[in-house]
């Protein structure tokens, strides 16, 4: 797939959560890609190293990986701080960091919906938080917030999951309403059916399977995380400067 060049994006700083694996990682090369000097945060420290490591040679600046558990914010605030210490103000924020586990309503306990309103929701308000006065501070930045068509469709597996990514789009319309006199532009991405390593091991060992998912695609091929992640590079790019408050579905059409 060829990939649009973004001039602007080169030597912007840009910070990835959840960036280790799946498309998390395809934002963190695409970024970097772009010559970004790219920061991502994970708790998978041996993966994320690893990724560190792949792209030292062939990128621009080598992207710096800091290790991060999301669900602790103190954490999640020094990981940032240290981030801006070393590259400076964020102009690009992607809060991407999720888990789409499965669960059955009458089974969730407070602890279970904690748990996953933290890793799907929590994170992503704190980040912001942190990010929005580097954005003020260089003149306007990018907010780009992972949603999923999840809440669109009422997957009936993900109660808590598709709650989170709902309310994911209403703090993106109303972080984009506050801080858009900024110039702070904020977005939602929402994925359609993209088969990771871990979708494919967890959820979607079948071929079959995915491919009766895909007959409902108006566009029958697959969603790729490089799909997801050319969404990203428009919405961080200034060629997207008038665009805010949107939620983008990259589904090829799933009904």
């Amino acid at each position: 797939m060829t990939q649009t060049s973004y001039a602007g994006l080169a030597d912007r700083v840009v910070l990835i959560t959840g960036g280790a694996s799946g498309i998390g990682a395809a934002f963190v090369r695409a970024f970097a890609g772009q010559g970004a000097r790219v920061a991502f945060l994970d708790v998978d420290a041996e993966t994320g190293e690893a990724l560190s490591r792949e792209l030292a040679g062939s990128s621009r600046a080598a992207p710096l990986f800091v290790p991060c558990d999301l669900l602790d914010i103190d954490a999640l605030r020094a990981a940032m701080a240290k981030v801006h210490r070393a590259l400076g103000d964020a102009a690009v924020l992607v809060n991407n960091a999720a888990n789409d586990q499965r669960q059955v309503l009458a089974d969730v306990t407070p602890a279970e919906f904690d748990w996953m309103v933290g890793v799907n929701l929590k994170h992503v308000f704190f980040a912001a938080q942190a990010a929005v006065p580097q954005m003020q501070a260089r003149g306007g930045g990018s907010i780009i917030n992972m949603s999923s068509i999840a809440w669109m469709r009422g997957a009936p597996a993900l109660p808590v999951y598709a709650a989170a990514k709902a309310a994911i789009v209403g703090f993106t319309n109303s972080l984009a309403r506050l801080v858009g006199p900024d110039r702070i532009r904020v977005n939602a991405i929402a994925p359609g059916m993209v088969i990771t390593e871990r979708q494919r091991r967890l959820w979607y060992p079948n071929e079959q399977t995915i491919a009766e998912l895909r007959t409902r695609q108006a566009i029958p091929d697959a969603v790729t995380p490089d799909d997801i992640a050319n969404m990203a590079l428009y919405l961080a790019s200034d060629d997207s400067q008038r665009i805010t408050r949107q939620c983008f579905q990259v589904d090829g059409g799933l009904g």
